[in-house]
């Protein structure tokens, strides 16, 4: 079964930020775009409305959306909200990376390269 993994202190850092901008019955979209040092890139944004194409993904009483054509590289993805002494952030594991860039922020699969950027 498809998937897409909302720890607890990263569903309750979205929820939070939802809360903030007055969207506590939004979603969390969870995307891939092209581009970046090795070809994809990971999105997050807040939205109000679901879409046609999908996938719903409940944790911790978030709703994260992710497009169904959007799943084949990313199934299986666990994000989680780390602090640190700098201050905090989202981290993203993906099984399905075969290949990572240095800040965490771009990737590819062994069956997708995307269109990766000049660096």
């Amino acid at each position: 079964m498809s998937q897409v993994v909302l720890t607890k202190a990263a569903a309750d850092q979205v929820a939070t930020m939802l809360e903030e901008n007055d969207m506590a019955d939004g979603y969390l979209r969870f995307k891939v775009e092209g581009g970046g040092c090795t070809g994809l890139t990971y999105g997050m944004a807040a939205e109000e409305e679901k879409q046609e194409n999908d996938l719903v993904f409940t944790h911790h009483g978030v709703n994260v959306l992710v497009d169904k054509y959007d799943i084949g590289v990313i199934d299986g993805t666990t994000i989680d909200f780390k602090e640190s002494l700098l201050g905090g952030g989202f981290t993203i594991d993906n099984p399905l990376a075969s290949v990572a860039c240095g800040c965490g922020a771009s990737f590819r699969t062994k069956t997708n390269k995307g269109t990766p950027e000049q660096c």
